[in-house]
């Protein structure tokens, strides 16, 4: 593949600007998914997708509710995302290719839970986890302890091969949910059981936003699903 030299750049540059996990993959086929203009992503049929770990130590502090603690820390690591993928992004417009950073964390629909785009799902086609039974990505080394970002571009990247579901008999997610919103079945996963209590989350000022970090502290992976 051309450009083999600037893509492993690229993805020391990831890594060594502290980045936990990084993959590529071909998104055009969910590209129709995008809530984004469709003459704004033409062409820009690959992604970049890199992830940073959350603190262990902020998230064991995490009991029936979210902390100010972990707010501070999840904004943190979404600023951090949203540096690096601007940094990637100019890197490669930098060699002549087109590229589009979306944010970590820019949503447009709380109750559907919805953004630009699945940052989870790229990163599943990056090779970098699987949807667990939580609804989250999961990574065979960082469980649900990341968050995620993306970079869009016609830069041809390497395809990746997608890890199959390894949750196996971990059921840790579903005991810690407070309403019960994470199933057996990964695909069975209650969306607006989630939302509403996030909602309340929010309404009693934990935080002042929705999210809660419950099920994301109970996930520390299982790389022996996936023999590693």
């Amino acid at each position: 593949m051309q450009n083999n030299g600037f893509i492993k750049k690229l993805r020391k540059l990831a890594i060594e600007e502290g980045a936990s996990v990084s993959g590529t993959a071909y998104i055009k086929d969910i590209n129709p998914e995008f809530n984004l203009p469709k003459d704004q992503i033409s062409g820009l049929d690959y992604a970049f997708s890199i992830g940073v770990k959350l603190s262990d130590s902020i998230l064991d502090q995490i009991t029936d509710h979210p902390t100010k603690l972990y707010f501070h820390h999840y904004r943190v690591a979404n600023m951090f995302l949203d540096r690096l993928s601007f940094k990637i992004s100019l890197c490669i417009e930098n060699k002549g290719f087109k590229a589009l950073a979306i944010p970590a964390s820019q949503i447009i629909d709380w109750k559907k839970q919805s953004s630009y785009l699945s940052h989870k799902k790229i990163a599943v086609l990056s090779g970098l986890g699987w949807i667990g039974r939580n609804n989250l990505l999961i990574n065979p080394e960082f469980g649900a302890r990341l968050r995620l970002a993306t970079v869009l571009t016609n830069l041809k990247l390497p395809e990746a091969k997608p890890l199959d579901f390894g949750c196996g008999e971990c059921f840790a997610c579903l005991s810690a949910c407070p309403v019960k919103a994470i199933k057996e079945e990964s695909d069975n996963f209650d969306h607006m059981a989630c939302y509403n209590k996030l909602d309340e989350f929010r309404k009693n000022d934990f935080v002042g936003q929705h999210i809660c970090g419950i099920c994301v502290k109970a996930c520390k992976g299982n790389p022996v699903n996936q023999g590693l």
